[in-house]
This record gives C-alpha cells, structure tokens and sequence, in this order.
C-alpha cells in the first residue's frame, strides 16, 4: 500500500464536495474518527480539513450555489510539478479542463479536469498544502482507482499527461487492470469497467478507505444514515465493501485481512 510522499503523478488529496457540511462531518467524524478544522469562509470558502490522529488526511468543502444540481461527491487530486504544464497535456491527449489553473492563496494550484475516458480528477500543485499526513492505515486512504469505460485510452492517457510508470497486474477478459507503480510500492490503479459500471455511469475515480472492521463500519455507516452500494465481500487485497454517506457521495471501506489474521495468530 501506499505512503504520504510526493511523488509526481501519484494521489496527494481528496476531498468531498458536500450539500451538508455540518452532517457530512458528523457522519465521518463519527465513522472514520476524524476531527476537523474549518477554514476562513470569506478566504476558502467555508473548506475544511479533516485529521486523523493529528494527521491531514481529507477535505471538506461545502457546494456553492451554483452547485446545487451536482451531486455529493469524492474528488481525487493528482500531483504534479506545473498545474498548466499539465492544463495542456490534458487537452493533448484527448482529456478536458473542466476548470482551467486557479490559485489558492498560500495553500498551492488547483485545476479540474477530465481524463481521456471522462472520469473526473482534480490536479494539485503544491504550496503551503502538500497532501496527506496519513495513508494505508485505519482513517486514511488506502488505495485509489479509474474504473474506466476507455481502458486502454485512460492507461495511456496518465502515462502520457502524468508521467505514469505503470505495470500490468491482470490482463484477461474477465479482469484488466493497470497499477502505478509496481507491488508493494503501487500507489493508484486502472480497472477496465466498461462492462462492470452500470448503464449511465460515466467512468470515475474512487477512494478506498482504511477500517479495522469493514462489517463493524457498515453497520456504523448504516446506523449514521448511510446506504450500502455492495455488500462486504473477501477479496485477496482485503475485505471490501462500497457505501454511500446520507448525502450520497459514493466511497469505499478496506480492513487489511493480512493484519487481522497476523493479529490473530500473536
């Protein structure tokens, strides 16, 4: 799994856009066990940054007015060197610039964009904000993956936009996929899905959230006000299941099952 570094290319933020900013941190707050801290509304509009044992490990921002008819969601910031360096790469190679380069006072440069098979990413050069404080552990971050609709476009797409040195860990019909990075040392993925999404769902980043207890932290989720999107399931990266929070951002939980069963056997 991956560590806080501040390798190009690779994760360095997420953050939620929510219609609830107030419910949105009750339920991860509770489920998750983050604390926040808000920001200065009239500087970052109302954005707030949630910790994890003294670690920053996401944001929270609250939709402006403009943004009532887009739905709750996760955004996943990729890092790079040069935010309009990138800009163009983007448009090159047969992605969008939703938002062109914008900078965030003290904190770095921020862009939105979308990759060449339409999932959406955010693009994040550093300033005073330099991403995660905590990853791969309960709380935080443990993976990060492009189910896509344009598999072998989106795979080229990063390697060519952002510099991806990628390996290969399946390619069978059944099951294609493309890591960044190789074992142990992967930080991100791309899973062709064009024939998992159900029809009208767009290709898209999601995040896989760290647990101790993936049954445990349904119920929590359930309890808090969220929805189960596919029930807890062993996989041989870890127990996995994907849940909506009561606003209906879509994410996902991960308890590492080799932890466990080497906790188990102490």
């Amino acid at each position: 799994m991956p560590k806080p570094d501040l390798t190009p290319g690779a994760p360095c933020w997420a953050d939620l856009m929510t219609s609830d900013l107030e419910k949105a941190k009750s339920f991860y707050g509770e489920l998750f066990g983050w604390t926040f801290e808000g920001s200065d509304p009239d500087k970052y509009g109302g954005y707030t940054t949630a910790f994890k044992d003294g670690e920053q490990v996401a944001g929270i921002m609250p939709k402006m007015p403009d943004q009532d008819t887009m739905p709750d969601v996760w955004t996943v910031y990729l890092l790079t060197e040069d935010i309009t360096k990138t800009a163009g790469k983007v448009q090159e190679n047969g992605g969008q610039v939703f938002m062109p380069p914008m900078e965030v006072p003290e904190q770095g440069h921020m862009a939105m964009f979308g990759d060449a098979g339409g999932a959406a990413f955010g693009g994040w050069q550093p300033g005073g904000h330099t991403g995660f404080g905590k990853l791969a552990e309960p709380g935080s971050p443990v993976w990060f993956e492009v189910l896509s609709r344009a598999y072998p476009q989106t795979v080229k797409f990063y390697q060519d936009v952002l510099g991806w040195e990628t390996e290969t860990m399946s390619d069978t019909p059944e099951f294609r996929y493309t890591t960044l990075g190789a074992g142990r040392e992967a930080k991100a993925g791309v899973m062709d899905a064009d024939g998992i999404l159900p029809e009208g769902v767009p290709s898209n980043w999601q995040i896989y959230w760290g647990v101790e207890n993936t049954d445990a932290a349904v119920e929590a989720a359930q309890r808090l006000g969220g929805q189960i999107v596919r029930n807890a399931e062993d996989t041989p990266f870890g127990r996995i299941a994907t849940l909506t929070d009561p606003l209906g951002a879509v994410f996902l939980i991960h308890q590492d099952l080799s932890q466990a069963s080497a906790e188990g056997q102490a």
